[in-house]
């Protein structure tokens, strides 16, 4: 442990990444895409901050995400970056546990013009495949659509200077 409780250390190092995707995240019946992509992660701040790159090179983008600890809160926000729109997203926020290796981190945000919460779920970090999920819900939390799945995997073969 760390003292920023169970954190993102797991995440550490280079991921081959399996991607699934809803057409239209709103719409569960728009149809699932699959990609690849891969995810080069790094632990700052003794365990209380997290940065990774990730790369989807059939889809021509690239994205950011800075993690970080508020131990006041007892909480992490999850702060995601786009290549494709130059801009910062709108934080989530969230914690791991009580289920072990389990943590949900929820925000507010807009897709397509509408206003939506947002729901990232990382799971199995207590194992070397772990998950991330991500749900909208457009009515208030009242129903969530599932619209984005990511499995990880360790990268088959690091570079030296990796």
């Amino acid at each position: 442990m760390n003292g920023f409780g169970f954190g993102f250390d797991f995440l550490v190092g280079i991921w081959d990444v399996s991607n699934r995707w809803l057409v239209d995240f709103l719409d569960a019946d728009s149809g699932w895409e699959e990609f690849p992509a891969v995810s080069r992660a790094t632990r700052h701040f003794d365990g209380g901050a997290s940065f990774d790159e990730i790369e989807f090179p059939t889809k021509g983008f690239a994205g950011l995400t800075l993690r970080l600890y508020d131990p006041e809160r007892e909480q992490w926000t999850l702060n995601w970056a786009s290549r494709r729109t130059g801009t910062l997203f709108p934080p989530v926020a969230g914690s791991f546990g009580p289920a072990p290796g389990t943590g949900v981190f929820e925000g507010e945000d807009t897709y397509d013009g509408k206003a939506v919460l947002v729901r990232f779920v990382w799971s199995r970090t207590d194992t070397d495949s772990p998950r991330w999920e991500q749900f909208f819900s457009a009515d208030g939390g009242t129903s969530w659509v599932h619209n984005w799945t990511m499995d990880f995997s360790r990268a088959a073969a690091a570079g030296a200077d990796d």
